[in-house]
Formats: structure tokens, sequence, C-alpha cells
């Protein structure tokens, strides 16, 4: 019975052994695997065993991208203002065994990088062009710390300002700044708004007298036309008035003629003539050269009226 329980012993042992020996790795991550203390093989994801006593997993290491938020580090500018900045990495592992074996502690190492690189680069440059120069710092930083820390395995993917903290002085001449730079803005806009408004004012003003003056000349020119046609009309009345009065003496004096009247009769008519100028308005009267031959004019309108 003994060998029997010591062999089920044994090869109960042994199961556990093997058992034990063997691995799973999951996905994104990897396991550096020591033999005798010196580095044998880098496991990636899935199953592997290992040899007792002689195969040790010293390190697992994740594949995946991470970040890690140092804490604010007191730095100065060219202009000698102290500020806190806040810095975010992100990176990945790329070589597990460089991970390992590169640098002791990594993460120390990779902080202690970040902030001196950080020191540098605003150490050259002034207060407002740090506030404004983020994007430049932080593509400065990046490729400078992925440099640095590629023997130790790790890609550096991006490299983040998280936040920048001048002193209160520093803040408040600042806002006090940006205030006075939105005033002169607003001042500005209102000048421009009422300069605008002005000139379209004036405009207005300036098309109206247009319009107004443009009017008038049209009225004026109307006006002229209706009067002129009013006394073209008028002439032409006056030229048809005289030409009828025309055309009348012509027929009587046709007609007249057509009687054939006599001496005796046109020197009647002659006197009656000069008897209606007499009767007129006229300050002058012409007298005629026969006038001695009035004595007859009885016996003449005798003669007549037989």
């Amino acid at each position: 019975m003994e060998p029997v329980i010591l062999i089920s012993a044994l090869v109960l042992f042994v199961l556990v052994v093997i058992a034990a020996n063997i691995k799973v790795v999951p996905q994104a991550y990897s396991r550096i695997v020591e033999r005798f203390g010196a580095y044998h093989t880098t496991w990636n994801t899935g199953l592997h065993v290992k040899i007792p006593f002689i195969d040790r997993i010293s390190r697992t290491v994740s594949l995946k991208e991470q970040v890690v938020d140092f804490p604010p580090q007191g730095v100065i500018t060219k202009d000698n203002v102290t500020m806190q900045i806040d810095t975010v990495i992100y990176f990945q592992i790329t070589d597990p065994k460089l991970y390992t074996y590169g640098v002791e502690r990594p993460m120390q190492a990779m902080e202690l990088l970040t902030v001196t690189t950080l020191r540098n680069i605003v150490g050259d440059i002034e207060l407002d062009q740090t506030l404004t120069s983020r994007d430049t710092i932080n593509t400065r930083m990046r490729s400078i710390i992925d440099e640095a820390t590629d023997p130790w395995g790790i890609k550096v993917n991006r490299v983040e300002l998280k936040s920048i903290q001048p002193p209160r002085e520093i803040q408040d001449a600042m806002e006090k700044q940006m205030k006075a730079e939105r005033e002169r803005r607003e001042s500005i806009l209102r000048a421009e708004g009422e300069k605008a408004s002005a000139i379209l004012v004036a405009e207005g003003q300036k098309e109206s007298l247009i319009l107004q003056a443009e009017a008038k000349k049209q009225s004026a020119i109307l006006a002229a036309d209706a009067m002129r046609e009013t006394k073209i009309r008028e002439a032409t009345g006056e030229a048809e008035a005289i030409e009828r009065v025309q055309t009348a003496i012509a027929i009587g004096i046709g007609k007249i003629n057509a009687a054939n009247p006599s001496d005796k009769a046109l020197l009647l008519k002659s006197y009656e003539t000069l008897a209606a100028v007499a009767n007129g308005q006229a300050t002058k009267i012409i007298v005629p050269s026969d006038l001695q031959s009035l004595a007859g004019l009885t016996t003449i309108i005798k003669e007549l009226a037989k």
C-alpha cells in the first residue's frame, strides 16, 4: 500500500507541477521569461509551457496605450515668470524586453525626463508665447521624449499640457488686459457702427435730394411742355381767326368787286369809314383831300336811294 500511495502522490505532484507551468497569455499582454536568471524569451498572446524550477516569468507587460498624469511642475519662463504646468503623456510599450531591462523604474524615469524637457522648452519662451503656443510645446516635447524613451521600448504618442497656472498677480493683470482689450474692441465696433449708420443716413439724404431735384426737373419739363402746347394752340387759334377774318374780307371784297360799285358808292363808303374813325378812340383823324365835295353828299345819297 505504501508504494501505491507514494506513486499516486508523485503522479499527483507531477500533474500539479505541469498544470502550474501551463500559462495562457491574454490579448494585448506579453510575459518575459527568464531561465536561470537570464532573459530567455518573450511570450505573446496564447498558450505556453515553461520548464518547472528552471524558467521563471519575471514580468507581465501590458501592450495597451497607457496614460500617465504627472503632478504640476514649477517652471520659469524666459521673462522670469514662475508657473505651474500639469502634463499628461500617452504612451505604449512596443518592446517588452527593452521595457523590462532598459531602465529601472520606467515611469519615474519618464516623469523626470518630462519635467526636464518641459523646463528647457518653456525657459526659452516668454509668458505670452507659452500661453498661446501649446501645440508647439506639445509637439517639441513629444519628439524629444519619444526619442529619449526609444531605448526603453516605449513609444510616446502624445504629450498634452493639461493646465498652465501663472501666479495670481499675473492672472489679475491678464484679466485686466483682456477686459481692456474687449472694451477697446467694443468701442471700435460701436464707432464703426455709428460710422456706417451716418454713411447710410447721408446716402439716404443724398438720394432723397437727387430724387426731389429730378422730380422738380420733370415737373418743370412737363409744365414747359404744357405751356408750349397751350401757346401753340392759342397761336393756331389766332392764326385760324385771322385767316377766317381775312377770308371774310376777301369774300366781301370779292362780292363788292362782283357788284361793280360806282364811284359815288365808294365815296359814300369812305365817308362812313371816316365817321366810324371819328367816333372811335383814335387821337388822330386823317381828313381826305376832297373834303370840299361834301356839299354834294346829299345829292349822292338821294341818287343812291333811288
